[in-house]
């Protein structure tokens, strides 16, 4: 079960319609993406932090929370400017940021609430600096291909864990758990 990134994002792109036209209104925007990055950072880690499992997470070192805040900005910037018109190495970067969040213990309970947290609090933003609607949309939809980037990456690590430590084959894996989700009520 290995996860071709560039592949995946080219999947992504097509289901949520994240077209040209998003990509150059993101583009025109980046200075005002710039602007409120900041911002956006101190909210999204505001949020985290009222949660007590998260802010002991994030304050680990005090190094910790000023390398995130920059993180953060950059991740938010890349957004605006594809990085690569959103090809190879944004993609890369999105899957290693997925595989980041897996490795260091922030779960899916996590992540989904506080890309909600940036997609409104941008939403806030772009009303109060009077930028047009269809800016927002397209942010929805790349903040929605960075989050699947993310819950992707818990797949594939839980997945490639398991076929690795029992030995099982990928379609028997897919079997038992489809199964399982059929037990669930």
């Amino acid at each position: 079960m290995t996860l071709d990134p560039r592949t995946f994002f080219s999947t992504l792109e097509q289901r949520v319609n994240f077209t040209d036209e998003d990509k150059a209104l993101l583009k025109s925007h980046a200075d005002w993406g710039k602007l409120i990055a900041p911002d956006m950072s101190d909210a999204f880690y505001a949020y985290l932090e009222r949660d007590e499992e998260m802010a002991n997470m994030l304050h680990q070192s005090e190094e910790r929370m000023q390398r995130l805040h920059k993180t953060f900005t950059d991740w938010f910037m890349e957004m605006f400017t594809g990085m690569d018109e959103w090809g190879v190495e944004y993609a890369n970067r999105r899957w290693k940021i997925g595989l980041v969040h897996v490795r260091i213990g922030i779960g899916p309970q996590h992540v989904v609430p506080a890309m909600a947290t940036v997609v409104q609090k941008v939403g806030q933003r772009l009303k109060n600096d009077n930028q047009p609607e269809e800016l927002k949309d397209a942010l929805g939809r790349i903040c929605m291909i960075d989050l699947a980037f993310i819950e992707q990456a818990y797949v594939e690590v839980s997945s490639s864990a398991v076929l690795q430590e029992t030995g099982w084959t990928e379609g028997l894996f897919k079997r038992l758990v489809a199964t399982g989700a059929n037990t669930i009520n």
